[in-house]
């Protein structure tokens, strides 16, 4: 069983390594990265991963796994991705997103007709695409699972591994990586987010992709 991740420049890491710590602990499962050439790929930050293996290498995973990043128009231009994503879905078992790569199972004609997820700044987006916007951590429809932001590309990988093995792989996964999340504050979702933290967050998210000044923090209390 060959699960592949497409790599691409300036992608978002832990949109592939995430998944990857869940799904190469199932037993029989091979994961591959792959890439439009073999070698280095730097992430948007720019940490560097390696694609072992080119589009034309693996035209027909038995899974496809495609994260995402923010710089979203060049994800959806490369032809060279959308292209392989659009032909290794033909033969798929499933055919997989985390975050803003929902975006790319849209352009590959994936999602036409489905209920999905993807981060939830780029949710309206789907509906270009044919797709109904769900704001669920993971949405399933036959084939196609889909994860919402970064951090749930862990749990989109877990139901994954509940498909590809059975309920007690992926529960025993959960507990080797010791997923078990608590996070400090009530800021994971826009509607459990005051609109100042959300006003933030936006600005916060410009300046670490376009630079400029650095944004000021909302006012306390």
């Amino acid at each position: 069983m060959v699960v592949a991740i497409p790599l691409f420049e300036r992608m978002t890491a832990l949109d592939a390594v995430g998944p990857y710590e869940v799904i190469w602990r199932v037993p029989g499962v091979e994961v591959k990265f792959v890439a439009e050439r073999t070698g280095p790929i730097r992430s948007d930050r720019p940490l560097g991963l390696i694609a072992d293996y080119s589009f034309d290498d693996l035209p027909d995973p038995d899974v496809v796994l495609v994260p995402g990043g923010s710089f979203t128009q060049q994800m959806v231009e490369d032809e060279a991705l959308v292209g392989w994503v659009a032909g290794a879905h033909q033969g798929s078992l499933y055919t997989t997103s985390v975050c803003t790569g929902a975006l790319v199972l849209g352009k590959a004609g994936v999602l036409q007709g489905l209920d999905a997820t993807t981060h939830w700044a780029v949710g309206y987006q789907l509906a270009e695409y044919g797709a109904t916007y769900l704001p669920e951590r993971v949405v399933e429809r036959g084939k196609v699972i889909t994860g919402a932001g970064v951090s749930a590309g862990i749990d989109m990988a877990l139901t994954l591994a509940t498909r590809l093995s059975a309920d007690y792989t992926a529960e025993a996964i959960q507990l080797l990586i010791q997923y078990d999340p608590k996070p400090p504050y009530n800021t994971g979702e826009p509607g459990t987010t005051p609109q100042s933290i959300r006003d933030y967050a936006s600005a916060l998210h410009e300046y670490n992709e376009e630079g400029g000044p650095v944004p000021q923090p909302p006012p306390s209390g």
